[in-house]
């Protein structure tokens, strides 16, 4: 039985993926236009996520349906610290706070997690996949944008225990079809992967005003003027 879930998900987070990409945070990111105190809020905001998200993977590791994305190399909380070390220093642990939309979006987590546990593929999906694809750009823009050397504030992008990532995005596209779920557990699925582009979205714009204090009403108007494809959605297809 496949379930075709992968394509189910890329084809169904299509709309999305590119709007996530046009909210005027991401658009300057990805035009080189990075501010190292937004960003190091950005990654503040992702290890509540990840570590939410982590947690409760690892409860579900028994799970029929969930233990078969669950894979512990994807994990990355211990470089999402690694990256806060760098930012904030040796007591970081002391200055993070999650933003509005960071609790949001962590209740949401723990609320699938404890009602319909298969809902933690869309999450595993949406931010693992982007990290394996798009992310690989996103470094090498945070290093360009930041001045930052190699290893310095991007381990979140670095997945040393996946040596080949074409080949394990396959992979986990072929786990991610044969898993035994019914048409309608696929469409929530599919569903639940567009809410978590949302709250993904909502992470950025919380972002927007701070960037725009630190380079300017101005330039962020004309670096985010025009509507753009999204940049990274090719990378996702491979």
């Amino acid at each position: 039985m496949s379930s075709n879930l992968a394509t189910k998900l890329r084809e169904g987070t299509k709309k999305a993926h590119t709007m996530a990409e046009n909210v005027g945070f991401i658009k300057c990111f990805l035009k080189g236009v990075v501010e190292k105190t937004s960003y190091r809020k950005l990654v503040s905001n992702l290890y509540f996520v990840y570590s939410a998200m982590e947690e409760e993977m690892e409860r579900h590791h028994s799970h029929p349906i969930v233990s078969k994305i669950y894979f512990q190399e994807l994990n990355r909380k211990k470089s999402l610290e690694q990256d806060l070390y760098y930012y904030y220093g040796s007591n970081w642990r002391e200055q993070l706070t999650p933003s509005a939309a960071t609790k949001s979006y962590v209740q949401r987590i723990r609320e699938i997690s404890a009602s319909k546990p298969e809902l933690l593929i869309a999450h595993s999906y949406t931010r693992y996949i982007g990290d394996l694809s798009g992310g690989q750009i996103l470094k090498k823009i945070a290093q360009q944008g930041m001045n930052l050397s190699e290893g310095q504030g991007t381990a979140f992008y670095e997945f040393n225990d996946i040596p080949d990532e074409k080949a394990f995005k396959r992979n986990y596209r072929e786990v991610l079809d044969g898993l035994p779920i019914d048409e309608a557990t696929a469409d929530q699925i599919v569903d639940e992967a567009n809410a978590t582009f949302g709250m993904n979205m909502k992470l950025f714009q919380e972002l927007e005003g701070n960037l725009i204090k630190a380079i300017g009403q101005m330039l962020f108007n004309t670096v985010t003027r025009r509507r753009s494809r999204g940049s990274t959605e090719l990378a996702t297809a491979d």
